[in-house]
């Protein structure tokens, strides 16, 4: 699911529930945000483009449950 938001296109986790227990994700050159799906409003972390890329290899690795 995508959703246009302050100017940023959310994606929701292809792992996400149908309870709406899930993070949703945004993305620019150079940063990535990440928001409860829950609280669409509220506030949303960003991340440089390079931490991001480190956390989700960290994860597909196996290194982070």
């Amino acid at each position: 699911m995508r959703e246009v938001a302050d100017g940023l296109a959310w994606f929701k986790s292809t792992y996400s529930n149908g309870a709406g227990n899930c993070v949703e994700i945004a993305a620019t050159t150079g940063s990535a945000y990440v928001r409860d799906s829950k609280d669409p409003h509220g506030p949303a972390l960003r991340f440089s483009a390079d931490a991001w890329f480190s956390f989700v290899q960290a994860v597909k690795d196996d290194e982070i449950a």
